[in-house]
C-alpha cells in the first residue's frame, strides 16, 4: 500500500479475492443461484462474507478497484497516469514530497520594491542597497553628490590656503613662537570647520537616504524635495544621537586609559604603567566596537519610527540582541566594499594629479611634504567627490535594510510593509526554510 500524501488506503487488494475464485474478473454466478438485481456498484445484502472478505456495503464490487501501487489484476488494463495537477511521491520532478508537476512549489515572497518581503540574506541586503542606487539614481546621486562637493570644497580650502600658509611659516628658520602658535591655531580652526561641515553633511545625507531607501522597499517614487520634507524634523535629534555616541566613545577610551595614566603619573611611566595603558586601551577599543554595533541601528530607528535619541538607542540594542555577530559581519562587509570602491576611484585620479602637477610621488609614503598645488588638489578632489558619491549611499542603504531585516525577523514587519505597498494575500515567511547566506 502507498503512504504518499494525498492517498487514502482503500482496503485489501481485491485481486486476492479473484484468485480464490479462479476467475479473471468477478466470480461467475451459478445457474442455480442467480444473482438478485442490484444497483450498479453496490454489494448485495446476501453476498457471502468469508473470513478474507473485507468489503463493506457501498464499496465497488471486486475486480473494479485496484490498489494504488499494486499490479493490475489479470485481464485489466493499467490505470492511466495521474493528471498534471495531482500529487506525486517524494522526489517527483526533482521537487519535495507532496508537490506534483502541476505545482511550482510554494509561492515566492512579494517584492514590491528593491527587496523581497521576508528575512534577507547578506547578499540580498547588499544588492538592495545597490538596486536603490540604480532605481532612484537621480535622487540618491543628487543627495550624495551635493554633500560630497560641499565637504570636499571645505577640505580643498583647508589644504590649499591654510595648510599651505602654515607650511611656509614653519619652514622659515626665523619664525617666532607667536607666529607658530598663530599658524597652528589657524590649522586647528580650519580642521574643526571641515569636521563640522562633514558631520552636518553626513547627517543630512543619512537622513535623506534613509527616507529614500524606505520608499525603495515599497517601490514608491520619491524626490529630493519630498525626502527633505519627511526627514528635516528629525535632523536635530539625529545630530544629538551622533554627538551622544561620540561622547560615549570618548568616555570609554578615557576610562580605559585612566588607570594607566594615574599609575604612570605616580611611578613615572615605567613598564607596569605602560603595560596597563596598553591593556586598558585594548579593552576600551573592544568595548567601543561592541557598543558601536549595538547602537548601529539607532539612526534608522530614529528616522523611520520618529523616536527620540535615547529611545532609538534602546530600540537598536533590542534589534541587535542575539544577532550581534551577524550585524557586525554585514556592516564590516559593506564597509570593506565601500572602501575598495573608494580606493579604486581615488587612486587613478591621484596618479593623474601627480603627472599633471609634477609633484614628487614620494609624498605618498610621508618622506616629503604633502603636495598643496591647486592642480593637484583639484584633481584629487574630483576623485574624492566621485568616491564619496558612490560609497555614501551604499553605507546608508545597508544600515537601513539591515534595520528592516531585523524587524522582519523579530516583529513581522513584512506584513506592515506589504499592506503599505498594497500587496494582497502576503503571509509572513512566505518562503519557507532558512535564507541562504543569512
Amino acid at each position: 500500500m502507498s503512504d504518499s500524501p494525498g492517498w487514502a488506503s482503500p482496503g485489501p487488494d481485491p485481486s486476492s479475492e479473484e484468485r480464490k475464485t479462479g476467475a479473471a474478473g468477478a466470480a461467475e454466478p451459478t445457474p442455480a443461484d442467480p444473482p438478485a438485481p442490484a444497483e450498479p456498484g453496490a454489494q448485495p445484502d446476501d453476498a457471502p462474507q468469508g473470513p478474507d472478505t473485507k468489503w463493506a456495503k457501498g464499496q465497488p464490487p471486486p475486480g473494479q478497484w485496484s490498489a494504488p501501487t499494486g499490479a493490475p489484476a489479470p485481464g485489466q488494463a493499467p490505470p492511466p497516469p495521474p493528471s498534471g495537477a495531482g500529487w506525486s511521491g517524494p522526489g517527483a520532478h526533482g521537487g519535495p514530497a507532496g508537490w506534483g508537476n502541476g505545482w511550482g512549489g510554494p509561492p515566492p515572497a512579494a517584492k514590491p520594491g528593491v527587496i523581497p518581503l521576508r528575512p534577507l540574506g547578506i547578499g540580498e541586503i547588499l544588492d538592495g542597497a545597490i538596486s536603490t542606487m540604480r532605481a532612484y539614481w537621480r535622487t540618491v546621486l543628487g543627495i550624495s553628490l551635493t554633500v560630497s562637493v560641499v565637504i570636499q570644497l571645505c577640505a580643498l580650502l583647508l589644504q590649499g590656503v591654510i595648510l599651505k600658509d602654515t607650511a611656509s611659516t614653519l619652514s622659515d628658520p626665523d619664525v617666532s613662537p607667536s607666529e607658530v602658535l598663530r599658524s597652528l591655531g589657524s590649522v586647528s580652526a580650519g580642521a574643526l570647520l571641515v569636521g563640522l561641515v562633514s558631520v552636518i553633511g553626513t547627517i543630512v545625507a543619512t537622513a535623506l537616504l534613509t527616507t529614500v531607501t524606505s520608499r525603495a522597499v515599497l517601490g514608491k517614487p520619491v524626490g529630493i524635495g519630498e525626502a527633505w520634507r519627511e526627514s528635516r524634523g528629525q535632523l536635530l535629534k539625529l545630530l544629538g544621537l551622533l554627538m551622544l555616541l561620540a561622547l560615549i566613545t570618548v568616555g570609554v577610551l578615557l576610562a580605559g586609559l585612566l588607570p594607566g595614566l594615574v599609575l604612570g603619573a605616580v611611578t613615572g611611566f615605567d613598564a607596569p604603567a605602560v603595560a596597563l595603558i596598553v591593556l586598558g586601551l585594548l579593552a576600551a577599543v573592544v568595548v567601543v566596537i561592541w557598543l558601536t554595533i549595538r547602537f548601529s541601528l539607532a539612526s534608522p530607528a530614529l528616522m523611520l519610527e520618529r523616536q527620540g535619541v535615547w529611545k532609538s538607542m534602546t530600540r537598536s540594542a533590542k534589534l541587535v540582541q542575539g544577532s550581534w555577530w551577524r550585524v557586525l559581519g554585514v556592516q564590516l562587509l559593506a564597509g570593506i566594499i565601500a572602501n575598495v570602491v573608494s580606493w579604486m576611484t581615488v587612486i587613478p585620479f591621484t596618479m593623474i594629479a601627480f603627472v599633471v602637477s609634477g609633484e614628487n610621488m614620494t609624498s605618498l609614503i610621508g618622506t616629503s611634504a604633502q603636495p598643496t598645488g591647486w592642480s593637484f588638489l583639484l584633481i584629487t578632489g574630483i576623485g574624492s567627490v566621485i568616491g564619496g558619491m558612490l560609497t555614501l549611499p551604499v553605507k546608508a542603504g545597508v544600515t537601513v535594510l539591515l534595520y528592516i531585516d531585523q524587524r522582519i525577523r523579530r516583529e513581522a514587519l513584512d506584513l506592515e510593509l506589504a499592506r503599505a505597498a498594497g500587496v494582497q494575500g502576503h503571509a509572513h515567511g512566505a518562503t519557507p526554510g532558512p535564507v541562504p547566506g543569512s
